[in-house]
């Protein structure tokens, strides 16, 4: 599980290091603020690490939990919702419904 939500999160670079057995989580949208990341920008990061790490070995998420300092991140709970639900939907694109 590794989080680039950011530019400060680097390149997707490193992730030609993975080994073939394993399986990556890209954390692309962010928990710390409420804006919604767009579904076709989750989908042309996702197809740039699926140069390093086949498509099939990629999942993705938020980038940590929604509640990741002991004050929290800013984010109500329909905030949080829609960030899932933008998960999910962006997932169901990529790799499909199972």
């Amino acid at each position: 599980m590794l989080e680039y939500d950011d530019r400060r999160s680097g390149s997707f670079d490193p992730l030609k290091d993975v080994p073939e057995d394993k399986f990556v989580v890209l954390g692309l949208v962010t928990t710390k603020r409420p804006h919604l990341e767009k579904t076709e920008e989750l989908k042309r990061r996702i197809r740039e690490a699926s140069r390093y790490v086949p498509l099939e070995k990629l999942g993705l998420s938020p980038q940590c939990g929604f509640s990741s300092s002991i004050l929290g991140n800013k984010l109500s709970f329909a905030d949080q919702r829609r960030k899932l639900d933008l998960v999910v939907r962006t997932a169901e694109e990529v790799w499909g419904k199972s």
